[in-house]
């Protein structure tokens, strides 16, 4: 996708004129093969790629679930 940076907003091929400029400032759009992404060590940040907090909450439920299945398989065998 297209990349107008004085409106801040991507855009899409069909959205743009004839010339490749943004319909509502009319700048020339970057395109993403034509604009530098900046890697994280280059901002002073670690090279660490962190983990969504939302894995972590599906592991600690799958744990509790095979807890409290063993919790049963261990009743049913008193």
């Amino acid at each position: 996708m297209a990349w107008c940076p004085d409106c801040e907003r991507y855009l899409t091929p069909p959205t743009l004129s004839s010339e490749g400029a943004c319909p509502d400032c009319g700048e020339q759009v970057e395109h993403p093969t034509e604009r530098q992404v900046e890697h994280p060590t280059e901002r002073g940040e670690p090279d660490v790629e962190r983990i969504p907090w939302h894995f972590w909450l599906a592991v600690g439920a799958a744990v509790v679930y095979l807890v409290w299945r063993v919790v049963q398989g261990a009743a049913l065998l008193l």
